[in-house]
């Protein structure tokens, strides 16, 4: 008898062990650093920029702009704001209220305003794609964006994580996210994908394991992503999954991922 009690009480000592490695390797929101600041906060805009411009430097982004032919009008700036969907404007336009005196930016705000929700690079073209890449050199135009993105992008997604409690692994999920589909509310944005994960998997907020729940989010990503021509290659969802697999819930550096057949790394 007292044997056997031994062993049930060293199997629960076991369990219990497991258990709390398992909470240690997947910690959630609360009580952790967030990528909002910091080296994470580099990292993940690291990561971003490897796939949306093939590099990590991404304090070299703020003058990039091109038409990459996804229905959104030229893409611009540290996360690919575009002329289509207003967010652009956005940032012309706090660029505007941050430099009141001249600026070479100002005179396109009619046209940007036009053609939002549109293609179309009507009242725009090279001269304002060199106004842009000018304008990147100022310091204000740094701010601008980086006001824009904290608004609409990165603060609606440290909300949504911390009422999901999710790890900065998590957050930066949700954050590559709403920069290619999103801050909307449909099923091919952002809140739409987040929504179709829950009724896959539960969040750690609701009791669910995060690892299951992020694949789950993935796995609604992928469909919306398959369905846009400029976002089928799905190698920023890999990436994601293998730091998943990998258990790095706290983005620890050195990272090494492969972006569209390229190498990168953080250390």
């Amino acid at each position: 008898m007292q044997v056997k009690q031994v062993l049930r009480g060293f199997m629960i000592l076991l369990v219990s062990a497991s258990l709390v490695g398992c909470t240690a390797q997947a910690p959630g929101y609360r009580g952790q650093r967030t990528i909002k600041t910091g080296q994470l906060r580099a990292t993940t805009f690291s990561l971003v920029a490897s796939a949306e411009n093939s590099t990590t430097n991404y304090r070299q982004q703020y003058g990039y702009i091109e038409d990459i032919g996804d229905g959104r009008g030229y893409t611009a700036g540290i996360i690919g704001f575009t002329s289509g969907t207003g967010d652009l404007r956005e940032v012309v336009q706090r660029y505007t209220h941050l430099k009141t005196g001249h600026n070479g930016l100002k005179r396109y705000l009619p046209a940007l305003r036009r053609v939002n929700g549109t293609a179309s690079h009507a009242g725009l073209g090279p001269r304002f794609v060199k106004a842009w890449r000018q304008a990147a050199k100022d310091s204000q135009m740094v701010r601008a964006q980086d006001a824009i993105l904290n608004r609409q992008y990165l603060r609606p997604i440290l909300k949504a994580a911390k009422q999901d409690n999710l790890s900065p692994l998590g957050q930066y999920i949700y954050y590559d996210a709403i920069v290619v589909h999103g801050p909307g509310a449909d099923k091919s944005s952002f809140g739409g994908i987040r929504r179709r994960a829950k009724q896959l998997a539960k969040t750690p907020s609701q009791g669910g394991n995060q690892a299951r729940y992020l694949r789950a989010f993935l796995k609604a990503r992928t469909r919306v992503m398959k369905q846009e021509a400029a976002h089928k290659d799905l190698s920023r969802l890999e990436v994601q999954r293998q730091f998943i697999k990998d258990g790095n819930y706290q983005l620890k550096r050195p990272l090494h991922w492969r972006m569209y057949g390229d190498r990168y790394q953080l250390k």
